[in-house]
C-alpha cells in the first residue's frame, strides 16, 4: 500500500516562443484520501478562474463575454472530472497501485496538468539498479 503521494497542478504554454510551464501549487499528501482531495480542490480552483459565475457581485456589468462554442471547454471537463465517482474511484485505484496519475485537459493557449504520485513509488525506481550494457 502507498502511503504519501506527491501532487502538483502545472499550467503549460508558450511563451516568448518557448514552451514554459507554471506551477500552480504542489502538496506532499499523507493519505491517499487526501491526495484526491486536493486534486479535486485544485480541479474546481482552476474550473472556477476560467470560469467565473458572470453575476458574483465583483465583476462590473457586461465584464464578461461568452467564449466561442468550438473553444474546448476545460472548466467544463475539469468539473465532469471532479463530480465523476467512477473516475475518482479508478484514479485512486491507479495511484494506490503505485502508478503515475495524469489529468489533462487543453484550450487553445493552455494545457493544465494535475498530477500524483507515490511517494514510495518514486523511492523505489531511484533503488532499482541500472542495466549495465558490456562493451563490445
Amino acid at each position: 500500500m502507498h502511503d504519501e503521494f506527491l501532487c502538483h497542478v502545472t499550467a503549460y504554454g508558450v511563451c516568448g516562443g518557448m514552451w514554459v510551464g507554471i506551477p500552480l501549487g504542489t502538496y506532499r499528501a499523507p493519505t491517499l484520501a487526501l491526495a484526491m482531495w486536493w486534486l479535486r480542490d485544485r480541479a474546481s480552483w482552476i474550473a472556477e478562474r476560467l470560469d467565473p459565475n458572470p453575476d458574483a457581485p465583483y465583476f462590473p456589468p457586461n465584464s464578461m463575454a461568452p467564449v466561442a462554442l468550438t473553444s474546448p471547454d476545460v472548466p467544463g471537463m475539469l468539473r465532469t472530472w471532479c463530480g465523476d465517482i467512477a473516475q475518482q474511484d479508478l484514479a485512486a485505484e491507479e495511484l494506490a497501485a503505485g502508478h503515475l496519475l495524469r489529468i489533462a485537459t487543453y484550450d487553445e493557449t493552455t494545457e493544465y496538468e494535475l498530477l500524483a504520485e507515490s511517494v514510495d513509488a518514486l523511492r523505489m525506481r531511484r533503488t532499482q539498479p541500472f542495466l549495465s550494457v558490456p562493451a563490445a
